[in-house]
């Protein structure tokens, strides 16, 4: 293969198959993990390449639709899941990675999981204070500011209202816009721009200082030999019904490889190169479960319309010995609502037919806090990714509870019926009729399950028998790679991921840039 000089800028590796490219670093993924990675290890002076698997799309690509948003946008062109089907895994797959179809909103790490990571898991030296610079900076750049009632569309009213009737103590969520026209469609790309995502923001920081991004690579194997990374090998992805390319794609790393690629490639990666301990990578994979809950109310909600995240309640985040959840809306377009409705035929095109009077209010569990060991990505040579993930019964009482807890809400604020997406779906009219939830079960093809926020894998701690990383994202093993995307985590978070996994890169990369 014919080294290939390289500068600032963008470029497709499908125009330049059987390349082979040199470097300092190479980072793989462009998501918020990735991209201020780049910036910073650019910034410093070091010769920077990105690969990412997904393609490169602008705001004058995102045409808000979503027969186009998913295959264009999402692993697996939307149709990532477990491996028995009951979870919907959405993730993203471009420039900009999640960040690109994410829905905004933003919290700091909290205190409390920072400290259980520091108790239970050997992390060391990631408090509050250590981490506070780096969300700052984070937040300057990226417009992150307090949420504003001008925000709240009827979908989050409802959920709003509800709570407050309750005493539950709803929040506004703090979102990284500018400009923001609250068209609704942030998990298409953002159309105008508003949307502070890695795309317009640190990978052109990284561009600026030289970096160069790849396109359309899709990074098959970290090469290492005598306990050091030599580079990374990637597949042209030939289109986006042939992911898996026959052409190669290499780039020597002379400092090191940084991985972040997310919470369910990372790992699949190091397990197909065949690096470090395997009984360690993938285990403890995390997913924020999603349960949602449907209200129809007898005015109109337009829930596909505004800004899809602006209020949260974290009412039953701490319940003692039990799984905590958190509770936000989501958006009901209709491809994402017409996965989720329950029924066939006629009964789902009832559902369909009230859309625009339909609410969702989700209950995301904090899995990992407690027992449960979560799920496990394992991945072959041939590049087949599985994700096993099984709902213990501490995570079932947790849904069960949310659901009856949504239901008091919705109805608080004057739903005239909730509807469960169970494949027999619980109709509910009244607080006398909550109860029947209790007889409820969850499993595959029975009852509509999602996650947006995927973590772990590639645990942080300072015991190589228990982590994969330490706790500025070394690897025990190789000495000159990192990780710094959510596999990380040793738990999920309790709040959307976005913004811990910009501060922490940032954090990691700095010491990245200092000491390789």
């Amino acid at each position: 293969m014919k080294i290939a000089p390289t500068a600032g800028r963008i470029r497709d590796a499908r125009a330049e198959p059987n390349m082979a490219v040199e470097c300092d670093f190479c980072v793989v993924g462009s998501g918020a993990g990735g991209s201020i990675a780049a910036a910073v290890l650019a910034e410093a002076g070091a010769r920077v390449i990105v690969v990412e698997e997904g393609g490169h799309f602008t705001r004058k690509d995102f045409n808000m639709q979503e027969s186009w948003a998913y295959p264009a946008l999402y692993q697996d062109q939307g149709n990532r899941a477990t491996d028995d089907l009951s979870i919907m895994i959405l993730q993203g797959r471009a420039v900009g990675g999640g960040t690109t179809v994410n829905w905004t909103s933003s919290f700091r790490t909290p205190e409390a999981t920072l400290e259980l990571w520091a108790r239970r898991h050997g992390v060391v030296g990631l408090d509050a204070a250590t981490l506070a610079p780096h969300f700052e900076a984070v937040e300057r750049r990226l417009s992150i500011h307090e949420g504003s009632p001008d925000d709240v569309n009827a979908n989050n009213r409802k959920l709003l209202e509800g709570a407050q009737k309750l005493g539950w103590r709803p929040e506004l969520i703090q979102r990284s816009v500018k400009g923001c026209a609250r068209l609704g469609y942030c998990g298409m790309g953002c159309p105008i721009d508003a949307k502070q995502s890695a795309l317009i923001t640190y990978v052109p920081d990284a561009l600026a200082s030289g970096a160069t991004l790849f396109t359309n690579a899709r990074a098959k194997l970290v090469e290492s030999d005598r306990g050091r990374a030599k580079g990374v090998v990637c597949e042209v992805r030939n289109s986006e019904t042939d992911p898996h390319g026959k052409h190669r794609f290499v780039v020597y790393a002379r400092r090191g490889v940084v991985l972040a690629g997310g919470a369910i490639n990372t790992p699949a990666l190091l397990l197909r190169s065949k690096i470090g301990s395997s009984a360690v990578v993938g285990r403890r994979t995390f997913l924020h479960p999603t349960v949602p809950l449907v209200a129809l109310y007898d005015e109109p909600i337009e829930g596909f319309y505004g800004a899809p995240q602006s209020v949260t309640c974290r009412h039953f985040v701490d319940r003692g010995d039990r799984v905590g959840y958190f509770l936000e809306t989501s958006p009901v377009h209709p491809m994402l609502a017409a996965v989720a409705f329950p029924g066939f035929g006629g009964a789902h095109q009832g559902f369909m037919a009230q859309l625009a009077h339909a609410q969702a209010t989700i209950a995301l569990l904090v899995d990992g806090h407690h027992d449960d060991e979560g799920g496990r990505v394992t991945a072959d040579i041939d590049g087949h990714i599985r994700l096993s993930y099984r709902l213990p019964p501490a995570l079932r009482e947790a849904a069960t509870d949310a659901i009856k807890n949504m239901a008091r809400l919705q109805l608080a604020a004057g739903a005239r019926e909730v509807v469960t997406l169970h494949e027999e779906p619980v109709s509910i009219r009244s607080e006398a009729e909550i109860s029947r939830i209790d007889s409820v079960t969850f499993g595959p093809n029975r009852h509509a399950l999602f996650s947006a926020h995927q973590m772990g894998g590639c645990r942080m701690g300072e015991d190589p028998a228990h982590s994969v990383v330490n706790s500025r994202g070394r690897h025990h093993e190789i000495e000159n790679l990192w990780i710094v995307d959510g596999s990380i985590f040793p738990t999920s978070l309790g709040v959307n991921p976005q913004l811990s996994i910009y501060a922490h890169a940032r954090l990691f990369a700095q010491a990245i840039a200092t000491q390789a």
